[in-house]
């Protein structure tokens, strides 16, 4: 095709809208798991989140496992990691309570 401003280019089709997409149907046990799954965040946030420093730390299953191992897990960068990562979880959980919007029924359309 030539770039000439004197000829006319052919108008381009226009393509149909898509069709509009269909809400999706939540069931009651859709509704449970995600309140169970935002239950099961919480508490392993708080339990990772406190665990780590309290007394029953130094005396675990793993810590004992391996005796060379003890002063790895006393470490408190370890057991800083081990407390983000209970954070991490209260985040998903907070997260999933702001998703529970979408069981939420729309009357309006559009």
């Amino acid at each position: 095709m030539s770039l000439d401003p004197q000829i006319p280019l052919p108008p381009m089709p226009v393509a149909p809208p898509p069709p509009p997409y269909p809400r999706p149907e939540y069931r009651w046990y859709h509704k449970l798991s995600a309140l169970i799954f935002i239950l099961f965040c919480m508490e392993l946030g708080a339990f990772l989140l406190l665990f780590p420093w309290t007394e029953y730390w130094d005396h675990n299953f793993f810590s004992a496992l391996v005796p060379e191992w003890h002063f790895f897990w006393g470490n408190a960068y370890v057991r800083g990691a081990i407390s983000g990562l209970g954070v991490v979880n209260f985040y998903i959980a907070f997260l999933e309570v702001l998703r529970l919007r979408r069981f939420a029924r729309h009357d309006r359309e559009g």
